[in-house]
This record gives structure tokens, C-alpha cells and sequence, in this order.
């Protein structure tokens, strides 16, 4: 079809353009008021889209309308598809090919439509290059302008924070396609919208001139960025890409910032997914830690909160000054209330100005600047009562733009249109208001015009009419001609009259014939002048929008703190954990949903990692265990970020990295068991953990049999503990008691159990972590409680009770002293996995069969007396 002789020029033209465009893309040919789509794309478009395929001189064609193109957008991103937009760059003509032009290509990194953004997270393009320096990556949110670098010899640990980002598209080098990209990549890469590009755009020398120039700067030692960073390739590569989709160099771009995996708090994916940082269980905002300590009132503050939360820094200062932040709106509620109000109404200046530099003007955008533009003066005199350092710092990077604030109120109307059309206000410009009378009050002017020329040239029967033929004229009676005065112009002769115009009735004429033409072009004139003005103080704009969106975060954490009795904790880079009444900060509020009404327990922790290293945790199942360890790794995660943490007090000593490993769950796609997803989280956590880190393993092992999980348990929290004097500071919560021995080896480890009451059979879970060890995990009754029938439940009892009367042999890792030594080469997992004593040879049946069959796979529990209850 591309190279057929016979098409029409149209359709030679649209050939021209999808000839130079990549498989994956949709060209959208603009034809009056539709989208068409011609050849194999129309048939992708309409399977994708959901529309109608015809055909036209034998050619497949669909198309959609322009008015509807968000809506069509949208379903081509969802799956995975790009589109070209081709415009007609001028008004069509009969008979004369309109010329058009490509003018954006629309892609899940590139999409500026405020409908289909969520508005509190970003929306950013990641680049990523490896070469014998590391691992190194650029990212871009095209809609506000965020641009970063970062590069890492130890590529995990950037992994961990590109997995934070959770960028919508990717691009690669061209030489990954063959199955080369490395192996630590693949759970982002897979997620993802992946674009190949020519290695050669990757280069880092050529990144660091295109980088320089879209900065409109010399250097970028300004930006902190060497010249030689290896980042600058993925950076130069963004950079290509955003050009080619927006079809013209990015200029909304102002400044590059560098993040260091070493200043910054590494939360792993899996750890990610465990604590529910972003998305709970169910894969939804609501229920996460983000939605639980989101107070925002702005959509960039709620922006602001995702990227502290997805890089914690490392820094004392930092998070104390954010405490100091918070504290000062805690001080004063009704300032801080007042703040919150205003804050209300301020707008997303930093994709609104993205919008308005990638030419995606309306009215309203500005609109929304100049409602922002209002409240300034109400918060910064707000902000001064407070009287707080931090927050005065913040405030003068305020700019109250009066000059543009009082351009844009004398210049738009107040109630704006969603086009350009009556977004102008009357009496900004008298031209305009001219031209809008001319075309709304064109018949007082002509009766005025007449009566004027009656009374001047005294003719009484002189008439102003119009006609297809002459348009405007000027009838005067053949008696009256001889006062026609000489700037008359004669136009025509009649039997009975002479008809005439003069310059200015031709002038009005022609505005009166193009009023509507001319009313557009000078309102998009005005508006154009105004967008400029706007994008003249981009900068200052920006800056303002970032100090409010930091104002908006630490305004939201006082009214979290106020609510919720949160407190301020102490912030330092010492090696202690430690709680007093702490909380779960999500589930307290779950607690609290409407038509739930229960008081969270509240529990201690005291961790160090030259003392204090590993609590072991043991309880029932139901009593708490997995909600309290979390907890745990969160607090210490608010206070790192900044935040008030839900606790009577506490004190939190900076950590490098935090895991958690918790849950069950497999990659059958990846080829996968949930035991050996466990495994590799686990190997993660033990090959990277350092004594600055946290630590969080819930029931490690149990996805293999008894013994074999038990001895993995084992030699995991040996593993921890280590020989040195510090290590991780770490929650361990487990079924196997028998790992509780293990305290009486490691002195940095301590038992501590969830408590119970049992009352007439039952069991009451009382949510409190106290010292010591449990000793059962309570299984049958929670199976009672699920709605197991009664039947199989009395029948789990009988061989319960079966198994804990009869004698099994359990091989002690601790043995008497007459009992032969274990090797320092041995290890607790070999010494475990031992099989137990042999039984008799004699044959067994019936029940005696079946318990012998039990207890092979079940682990011996202690004789009663042996044991500790952990009653309440």
C-alpha cells in the first residue's frame, strides 16, 4: 500500500509518515473532525480500541473523533502501544493538499493529560545502561520536570531504588534484545513498557553535552554532577527520547539532581511489598503505610511524601529538621489549620507549567496559577507566626509573584471556559472589546452609523443596507446627490438612486464579516502573551510549588500526629531500636474505620545491635506476631523519613537498609515455589544485611518439611548473630519453639512471646509481646475458630494428644556434657536433619499406624513440665 502508485496525494502522505514510524506506534492522521487509522494499523486500532473497521478504495480504515481522543489514548497506553498524533498545520482549502505534521508521540512516559495521571505519584521514563563502572540510570518525569542521575558499583543496591520509582517506561540499549540484560534487572524490566534504542545514544560523553544543553548550562558542577559521571549516558539517551516523542528539545527541564545509594535508606522490593509501603495486599493504595501518613492537601505534597518515603536519607540532619517542621505546626493548630485550608486550593503548578512549555495550553491552567497565586500572601503570613527556622527557610523561597498574580486577574474571567474562547475578561483589551461588540452589537453600530450620516449630511431618506452582491452600502435618493459629500465612494447607479461606501463603512464591513475570526485570533493572541508571561517565571514558579508541597507534607504529618497521638522521636546514628508503646500505624486506623470500633495494643521494643541484636518472637498463630514486627520496621522507617511515629516515645538510630521477610507467595511464571521465592529473600537479606540494618523474618522455613525449615531457621538467626561484636537489628518471629534454645548460645538473642489467656478451652489473644518463650501455637483452636467442622477439630485433638504422649526422638543441638561435641565445621542444619531414633520392627496398624505416621512428620514437643506457658 505505501508504495502504491494509484493512491491519492492524502493517502501518499500518510504513508510518508507511518513509513518513518516504529511498529509498536499508531499513527493518528487528522481529517477534519476524526483520527484515521489506514492499513494493518487500522485493524490493530480498532481490535485495541474497540471501534469500527471499515474500508476506503480497498484500504482497512478506522478512526476515532477528536474530541474523544483522551479517551482513546488512554486504552492504546493501557495496552502497551504508542501513538503518533498528526496534525493539519493549516486551515484545508478545496482542492489543495493540507499540509500536516507529526506533532507528539503519546507514550505511557510522555502523557501530559491530567485525566490520566494519578496526580499523587509521579509518572517518570528510566534509563538504564551497565558497563565494567556499574550499574547506572536517568529518570525523567516529563510532566514536572524531575530529572536524576544515579550510578552504583553494587548494582542491587540501585536496583532497590529504580524498583522505588516504579517508572512507567524503560529504555535499554539495542544490544539487551538478545537476552543480554542482566539477570538483577529483570523484575523491573519485565513489568514494564520497554523501548530499545542504539547504544550509541547511551554514550556518557555525548549524554553530558545533551544534558549541558537543555540545562542551558556550561557545566553541571553547579548541579553537583561531575562531567564524567557514567550516568550521563542513560541521561543523554532520556534526553534523545523525550525529543523524538515531543518532537522538539525538552525545555521545561531547569535543573539535575544526584542520588547516592550510600546517602539513602535501601528498601528492597520484596521488602517494598511485605511492609505494603505503596500498595497493600490487595494491590491498591488504600490500606498502605503512603495512604495511612497522607494528609496532603495538594497534589504535589502528596508527590513529595511518595519520594521521601521511597528514599529515606541517611542523614540525622535531615530528618531532625523535618521533625522540627512538623513540631511547629503541632504547636500551633489554628495557624496550621488555617495553612491546611489554603493549601487546599493551590493548585499542581509543576505539571501545569509542563503542560503549558509542551504547548497543552487551556484557559483553566492558568486559571488554576492565578488561584494558587491568591493564597500565597494567607500562608506566608501563616507561616511567620510560627516562628520556627524550618519553616521560615521554606517561606522565603516563596515568591507571592504580585506583578503576574494581578496580570492574570485583570486578564482572565473569572468562570473559564475549556477553550480559549471567552477565557479573556472585558475590558483587559480594548481591541478585543471592540471586535466582540462588533460581532454581538453589529446592528447598533449600522443604526447608528445612518443616523450619523443623516445628521451630518442632512439627507433624511440616506438608508445603510446590505446584499449578497455589494455587502454594506450607502442608498442615497437621486434628488439627494448633490450633498453626498466627497469621501463617498460611488459603488453603483440606480434608476431612482446612487449607492456608496465610504472607508470606514468598508472597514466595519470587513470586521463585521470576520468578527467571529478576528475575536479568536486576538484572544489567542492575548492568551499567548499571557502563557508567556506565566512561562517567564517558570522558575520562580517551580521553586514556590517545591517549598509548598514541603510545607504541605509537614502541615499533613502535625494534623496525622494531632489525630492519631503520634510522637516526636529521637533521630540518631546509634546502634538502638528502641519503642515504648508502639503502634501499627496502618491497621490502628483500621481499627478505627466506620462501623469498627476496637483498641489497638499497643507493645515495647527494645533492639541493639551490639546488645540487644535479635529478638526471637514465638506465639500462637492469630495472637499478633507478623502485625508487631512490622510495625516495628515502619516506626523505624517514619522516624528515618521524618515523621512523627505512632509510640509513646521512641528512639531510632539511622539503618542503611531495612528487609522483610514475611508471607507466602510464588513466581510460577519465573518458574518459582513460594519455598524458593522464601529462600532467595532470605539469601538476599543474609548476603546484604549489615549491623546498620533491619532485620524482619517471619517463619522462615516453613514452606519444606519440619526439620528441614526448622534447621534453615536455626542456622538463619546464627547466621545474624554472627561472631562479631553487632549485627543487624533483627525481629525473628517463628512456630518453632525449639528454636528458643538458641538464646542460651547467643547472647545478643532474647525469647520473647505473644501472650494468651485460655479460658474454659478458649483462647483469648491478648496482643502483648512480653520475655520469654511460648511453648505451642494454639493451631487447633484457630482452627475451630476459622469454622473447621467440630469433627475434624476433635479429631485433630486425639492425635495431639497421641503425638505429645508418645516418645520421639529429637536430636538436641545443645546435648548433654557426655554427649559427643559438635564441630565448629558442623553445623545446627546438619545436626538437625539427622534422622530420629529407629522404631520396632514390629508392624503397626490401625491408629497405632497412623500416629506412627505423625509423629515421623512432626517435630517432638517437650514434656509439659518441661515447659513454659505464656498465659496473661
Amino acid at each position: 500500500m505505501a508504495n502504491d502508485t494509484a493512491a491519492t496525494p492524502m493517502m501518499k502522505q500518510y504513508w510518508a509518515f507511518r513509513e518513518k514510524l516504529p511498529a509498536n506506534t499508531l499513527l493518528f492522521f487528522r481529517c477534519g473532525d476524526f483520527y484515521e487509522m489506514f492499513g494493518e494499523d487500522a485493524e490493530r486500532g480498532a481490535e485495541i480500541l474497540g471501534i469500527t473497521l471499515t474500508k476506503r478504495g480497498g484500504a482497512a480504515l478506522a478512526g476515532v473523533p477528536y474530541h474523544a481522543l483522551s479517551n482513546y489514548l488512554a486504552k492504546a497506553l493501557k495496552a502497551g502501544v504508542k501513538i503518533a498524533i498528526c496534525e493539519q498545520t493549516e486551515t484545508p482549502q478545496a482542492g489543495k493538499l493540507v499540509p500536516r505534521a507529526i506533532v507528539r508521540i503519546v507514550t505511557a512516559g510522555t502523557n501530559f493529560d491530567e485525566t490520566q495521571l494519578d496526580a499523587k505519584s509521579n509518572n517518570y521514563i528510566l534509563a538504564v545502561d551497565e558497563n565494567k563502572r556499574g550499574l547506572h540510570a536517568a529518570w525523567i518525569d516529563a510532566t514536572t520536570g524531575d530529572f536524576y542521575v544515579a550510578t552504583s558499583r553494587e548494582p542491587q543496591k540501585l536496583v532497590a531504588t529504580l524498583q522505588a520509582i516504579r517508572p512507567s517506561e524503560i529504555l535499554i540499549p539495542e544490544s539487551w534484545q538478545q537476552g543480554n540484560a542482566p539477570d538483577y534487572l529483570e523484575p523491573i524490566i519485565e513489568w514494564n513498557l520497554i523501548t530499545r534504542m542504539p547504544d550509541w545514544k547511551f554514550d556518557a560523553e555525548g549524554g553530558r553535552r545533551s544534558v549541558q544543553k537543555a540545562l542551558n548550562v556550561n557545566s553541571l558542577d553547579g548541579f553537583g554532577v561531575a562531567e564524567n559521571h557514567p550516568a550521563l549516558g542513560p541521561a543523554g539517551a532520556l534526553l534523545a527520547y523525550l525529543t523524538e516523542t515531543l518532537c522538539e528539545s525538552p525545555s521545561f527541564l531547569r535543573k539535575i539532581s544526584e542520588l547516592r545509594s550510600d546517602e539513602t535508606l535501601l528498601i528492597d522490593a520484596a521488602s517494598t511489598r511485605n511492609l505494603e509501603l505503596f500498595k497493600s495486599a490487595a494491590g491498591t493504595r488504600e490500606s498502605s503505610l503512603l495512604a495511612a501518613i497522607d494528609y496532603t492537601h495538594t497534589a504535589a505534597g502528596a508527590r513529595l511524601l511518595e519520594q521521601w518515603l521511597a528514599a529515606p536519607p541517611r542523614k540525622v540532619e535531615i530528618a531532625r529538621e523535618r521533625q522540627e517542621g512538623v513540631a511547629a505546626f503541632v504547636d500551633h493548630p489554628s495557624s496550621a489549620e488555617r495553612v491546611r485550608t489554603a493549601l487546599a486550593y493551590v493548585k499542581d503548578i509543576a505539571r501545569i507549567l509542563g503542560r503549558l512549555q509542551n504547548h497543552m495550553r487551556t484557559p483553566r491552567e492558568l486559571g488554576a496559577i492565578r488561584e494558587t497565586l491568591r493564597r500565597i500572601p494567607e500562608i506566608k503570613q501563616e507561616l511567620a507566626y510560627l516562628g520556627s527556622p524550618v519553616i521560615n527557610a521554606l517561606a522565603a523561597r516563596i515568591s507571592e509573584h504580585a506583578q503576574l498574580r494581578d496580570l492574570l486577574e485583570a486578564a482572565l474571567e473569572e468562570e473559564l471556559p475549556s477553550t480559549i474562547e471567552g477565557a479573556i475578561r472585558s475590558g483587559y483589551n480594548a481591541r478585543l472589546d471592540e471586535l466582540r461588540d462588533i460581532r454581538t452589537n453589529s446592528k447598533t453600530w449600522l443604526a447608528e452609523y445612518e443616523a450619523g450620516l443623516q445628521e451630518s449630511t442632512q439627507i433624511k431618506n440616506l438608508r445603510v443596507r446590505y446584499n449578497n452582491a455589494f455587502g454594506y452600502y450607502i442608498e442615497v435618493s437621486k434628488s439627494n446627490t448633490g450633498r453626498v459629500p466627497e469621501a463617498f465612494i460611488r459603488r453603483q447607479t440606480l434608476v431612482n438612486a446612487e449607492r456608496y461606501t465610504t472607508a470606514e463603512l468598508r472597514k466595519k464591513e470587513s470586521e463585521i464579516l470576520h468578527a467571529d475570526e478576528l475575536v479568536s485570533s486576538q484572544e489567542a493572541d492575548l492568551y499567548a502573551e499571557l502563557v508567556a508571561a506565566t512561562i517567564a517565571q517558570t522558575e520562580s514558579l517551580s521553586e514556590s510549588a517545591a517549598a509548598l508541597s514541603q510545607i504541605d507534607v509537614l502541615a499533613g504529618w502535625a494534623q496525622l500526629a494531632q489525630i492519631w497521638d503520634y510522637c516526636r522521636p529521637t533521630v540518631d546514628d546509634s546502634d538502638v531500636l528502641e519503642i515504648s508503646l508502639g503502634r501499627h500505624p496502618v491497621v490502628e486506623q483500621m481499627l478505627h474505620r466506620p462501623g469498627v470500633s476496637q483498641h489497638f495494643v499497643p507493645n515495647d521494643t527494645a533492639l541493639q545491635a551490639s546488645d540487644a541484636q535479635i529478638n526471637l518472637i514465638t506465639g500462637p498463630n492469630m495472637a499478633g506476631k507478623s502485625t508487631y514486627i512490622r510495625q516495628v520496621a515502619l516506626i523505624a522507617l517514619l522516624a528515618q523519613i521524618g515523621c512523627w511515629v505512632p509510640a509513646k516515645s521512641a528512639h531510632v538510630g539511622l539503618a542503611d537498609r531495612i528487609f522483610c521477610r514475611v508471607g507466602a507467595s510464588d513466581e510460577l511464571a519465573r518458574g518459582n515455589s513460594t519455598f524458593m521465592v522464601e529462600m532467595n529473600e532470605t539469601a538476599n537479606i543474609l548476603n546484604n544485611a549489615s549491623p546498620k540494618s533491619i532485620v524482619i523474618l517471619d517463619e522462615i522455613g516453613r514452606g519444606t518439611s519440619t526439620y528441614d525449615g526448622l534447621s534453615i531457621a536455626w542456622a538463619v538467626a546464627e547466621y545474624l548473630h554472627g561472631n562479631g561484636p553487632a549485627g543487624p537489628r533483627t525481629l525473628f518471629a517463628t512456630h518453632y519453639h525449639e528454636l528458643t534454645r538458641i538464646a542460651d548460645t547467643l547472647p545478643r538473642l532474647k525469647n520473647f512471646c505473644v501472650a494468651v489467656k485460655e479460658w474454659n478451652d478458649e483462647i483469648i489473644f491478648v496482643r502483648q509481646v512480653i520475655p520469654g518463650a511460648a511453648d505451642r501455637s494454639y493451631g487447633i483452636h484457630v482452627a475451630r475458630l476459622a469454622g473447621l467442622p467440630e469433627s475434624v477439630v476433635s479429631r485433630a485433638n486425639e492425635i495431639l494428644s497421641d503425638l505429645e504422649g508418645a516418645s520421639i526422638s529429637f536430636k538436641d543441638p545443645h546435648p548433654p556434657k557426655n554427649a559427643p561435641a559438635i564441630s565448629e565445621e558442623s553445623t545446627p542444619a546438619e545436626t538437625l536433619a539427622e534422622e530420629p531414633a529407629k522404631r520396632p520392627a514390629k508392624p503397626r496398624t490401625g491408629k497405632a499406624k497412623i500416629r506412627d505416621a505423625a509423629a515421623e512428620a512432626r517435630p517432638p514437643v517437650p514434656p509439659r513440665e518441661d515447659r513454659q506457658l505464656s498465659l496473661f
